[in-house]
């Protein structure tokens, strides 16, 4: 498990560690409360200026949610769904049915190194209402990845790396120090994604780009491989990777940063951590068993 002050250097190039406490919180906690606080879909943003190839653009205005909800097959008292980690690792997942976590929608999250600068790449809930506004992009850096300006909402200051892959649209918001052009570029280019029969995202990455390892975390907290299950004004449930957990762990930024109360725990080398109503909590961190493939 890295150091929690361990920026790892990617690209054969090193870079100062410069990143303190206050600039990993910026990073971990701020793009995790813009892209869970905004449900508001607004208009849809214009079609970007024409590549040589057709650039995908955020979902319409009719909010679509940017989630898969996988088929839930009734056992007992409890449903039981198959999910993917952006890792490609598989798990079943079983729990109490009326938590409905297929319901909820799951929506993939993975740690970035871009020439040694972490970023989150998160998957938004509402890609228009997140990311695009209504505005135009910045500028097209690949045929599948597009810049925005910083979301109006004031909560980013950065701008946002928007990357497309098959249904999916995936946000790198480049904050608190931007990216020069050329690490941009790299990040376009070096990051990859393809889709699973079942819908979920599966990550790669090459050259300068590097994801972070199951169990990886960085100043305290989880940056590995992650699936959320709703957010938004409802409850929100992160899974894990964490082959070290162990109990006192402090739960990933998405949930610590929300202001419902939460809870994690340590099972069968995942997290499982809540913020969601008592009720939902205590039945959730209670009921949930998940098994890696």
């Amino acid at each position: 498990m890295a150091d929690r002050f361990d920026v790892i250097e990617a690209g054969g190039r090193r870079r100062r560690r410069w990143i303190g406490v206050a600039v990993v919180a910026a990073l971990l906690v701020v793009p995790a409360v813009s892209l869970l606080l905004s449900r508001d879909p607004g208009p849809p943003p214009p079609v970007p200026a024409s590549t040589s190839r057709p650039v995908a653009t955020p979902p319409a205005a009719d909010d679509t949610p940017n989630a898969v909800h996988p088929r839930a097959v009734r056992k007992g008292r409890d449903e039981v769904i198959e999910v993917v980690f952006p890792d490609g690792r598989r798990a079943e997942v079983r729990y109490p049915a009326e938590l409905a976590l297929a319901g909820l929608g799951v929506r993939p999250f993975q740690g970035v190194w871009v020439d040694g600068q972490y970023r989150p790449l998160t998957a938004p809930y509402s890609v228009a209402a997140e990311v695009g506004r209504g505005g135009r992009p910045l500028r097209t850096l690949t045929p599948n990845v597009t810049l925005w300006p910083p979301p109006p909402s004031g909560v980013s200051r950065g701008d946002v790396l928007l990357f497309t892959f098959g249904p999916w649209r995936v946000a790198l918001p480049d904050q608190p120090v931007a990216l020069t052009f050329e690490q941009r570029l790299a990040a376009a280019e070096g990051l990859r994604g393809t889709v699973t029969e079942d819908g979920y995202l599966v990550l790669s990455a090459r050259g300068a780009v590097r994801l972070a390892r199951p169990g990886e975390t960085l100043a305290g907290l989880s940056v590995g491989p992650q699936l959320w299950f709703g957010g938004g004004a409802g409850p929100l449930l992160v899974f894990t990777q964490a082959p070290h957990c162990r109990a006192g762990q402090a739960a990933p930024s998405a949930v610590l940063s929300r202001t419902q109360p939460s809870g994690a725990v340590c099972r069968d080398g995942v997290q499982i951590a809540v913020s969601s109503s008592e009720e939902f909590r205590g039945k959730a961190l209670d009921g949930i068993r998940i098994t890696l493939k």
